[in-house]
């Protein structure tokens, strides 16, 4: 079996490796650099595949498009927001643009995407069949899906993979957290009731490859928790895991002049996210509550 992965040494590309090499997968792996030995491929989101590479995309099992711009860590001035965008849209218009030109094109297209889909939704249970939020980001995650269901008209098996807020201490959002909790300076962010949609790296993973196997299952799929969190139990539960204090608040006023806009999305707006589609195909969780999974992750 092969499969070529984008974003491959991210967080979730880097353990998705992993996972299918321990299955016998042969792995190809895109990224911007000049391929270092047979297992690399060139690409970039702006310019695609380069032609003369096109024929080691013929007859892939799976294609597997995990790249995107960081959308975290800095403001989001509109260079940062052109950068995200164009990393997700015009990297997928590329990707799909090739498959158009294969004889033999993937059996499956797993595409990025991420629950940033729904907005800021309150205390609103948000399923699969639930429409997309109002922002900016909101506004990425329909073009970029827009762009990732083009390969449907192709033939090809599409998953969207709308994934939450991974749990691991090598990076993302929990990454970050560890060093202020771990100095006991952590706190809740604004009011604390927000809603955070938060996934297990372990079954991140394991939902991925769920969704490899799987041929009964196409278009959206949330890879959340059916358990998420407020700010406020997250912060909590991570104090005790921790063994440290959780006193010390950001209030909503220092995230918007902190952060700006990019706080507001990411630290402060609610999704209550449900892994409907996953768990009514059967999927069962391996870390489904929160203090196990933050456990697992700081392990």
């Amino acid at each position: 079996m092969r499969a070529l992965i984008t974003g491959a040494s991210g967080l979730i590309g880097t353990a998705l490796q992993s996972a299918l090499k321990e299955k016998g997968w042969e792995l190809l792996l895109a990224s911007r650099s000049e391929p270092k030995d047979d297992h690399h491929i060139k690409w970039t989101a702006e310019d695609g595949f380069r032609d003369e590479d096109l024929e080691r995309l013929e007859g892939l099992d799976a294609f597997i498009h995990l790249a995107g711009e960081n959308v975290a860590g800095l403001r989001w001035t509109e260079e940062k927001k052109k950068a995200i965008r164009d990393s997700r849209v015009l990297g997928t218009r590329s990707v799909v643009d090739a498959f158009s030109k294969l004889k033999s094109k993937p059996k499956v297209f797993i595409a990025g995407s991420a629950i940033g889909f729904y907005g800021d939704r309150g205390d609103e249970e948000v399923t699969e069949s639930s429409p997309s939020g109002d922002g900016f980001f909101p506004e990425v995650c329909r073009e970029w899906e827009a762009e990732s269901r083009r390969a449907e008209d192709l033939g090809i098996r599409t998953v969207l993979i709308r994934t939450g807020i991974v749990l691991s201490k090598e990076g993302g959002a929990l990454g970050t957290m560890l060093l202020p909790f771990k100095f006991g300076v952590g706190g809740v962010v604004g009011s604390g009731k927000q809603w955070m949609s938060w996934i297990a790296l372990e079954d991140q993973i394991r939902a991925l490859m769920f969704v490899l196997e799987n041929e009964s299952i196409r278009g959206a799929v949330n890879i959340t928790s059916p358990n998420p969190a407020t700010n406020e139990q997250f912060t909590k539960t991570l104090g005790e895991v921790l063994y440290r204090p959780t006193f010390l608040p950001l209030p909503e006023f220092a995230v918007g002049m902190i952060f700006g806009e990019m706080g507001d999305a990411l630290l402060l707006d609610s999704t209550k996210v449900l892994p409907k589609r996953l768990e009514d195909a059967g999927f069962e969780f391996e870390y489904p509550e929160l203090k196990s999974a933050i456990e697992k992750a700081v392990s």
